[in-house]
């Protein structure tokens, strides 16, 4: 059944020039994870991410993820996080608690610290199914680092980041602009939160 499905996604030219990216990996299941590692990197690199702007670091497994992201989120060191792990099902119902939670846990992460992070976890039923996402098939980190540039891109734009400028959500000063004060409540107004 085709149904119009996208099988793969497609790339405009990525300037990662201006980004700064995270890549937080599990040490569960090392084989995949480093080569799904090893191509994100090497991804970021090619479409221009500064090697000083890509901050790797590991984590014991995929439970330990979310926090993980959250604490690089919550640094303002990074624009987008990758994190990279590798789930293959087994005899007992573990793995489904620990992919479901897992993906909640980074969802949280980036609706509350607006930080993308980038869902690089398999989630397979066998090592086969794993290996072909990584190490002997098609590397699916090469499309989770292009995924992380673009919406890296993105929260920059969102934010203003990507004007030389600091952070401006309507207030302050901009680029050529004179100060523009805080608004405040008319004076014969309450405001209630």
């Amino acid at each position: 059944m085709d149904a119009g499905s996208v099988k793969s996604v497609s790339f405009d030219k990525l300037d990662g020039s201006k980004v700064r990216i995270g890549i937080i990996s599990t040490r569960w299941n090392p084989k995949v994870v480093d080569a799904l590692q090893e191509g994100a990197k090497k991804t970021l690199l090619e479409n221009g991410v500064v090697d000083d702007n890509v901050f790797e670091t590991s984590v014991p497994g995929s439970w330990e993820l979310p926090v993980a992201a959250r604490f690089l989120a919550l640094s303002a060191t990074v624009d987008a996080i990758i994190c990279v792990g590798c789930l293959i099902k087994g005899e007992t119902s573990h793995y489904e608690y620990i992919a479901d939670t897992v993906s909640t846990g980074l969802m949280s992460v980036q609706l509350q610290t607006s930080v993308p992070c980038i869902f690089g976890v398999l989630t397979c039923l066998t090592e086969e199914q794993a290996a072909a996402r990584s190490y002997s098939g098609e590397n699916h980190g090469v499309s989770w680092a292009k995924t992380a540039i673009e919406m890296a891109s993105l929260r920059q734009s969102a934010l203003g980041i990507d004007k030389k400028t600091t952070l401006n959500l309507g207030f302050g000063k901009t680029d050529g602009d004179e100060p523009k004060p805080f608004p405040k409540a008319a004076p014969d107004k309450k405001i209630y939160f």
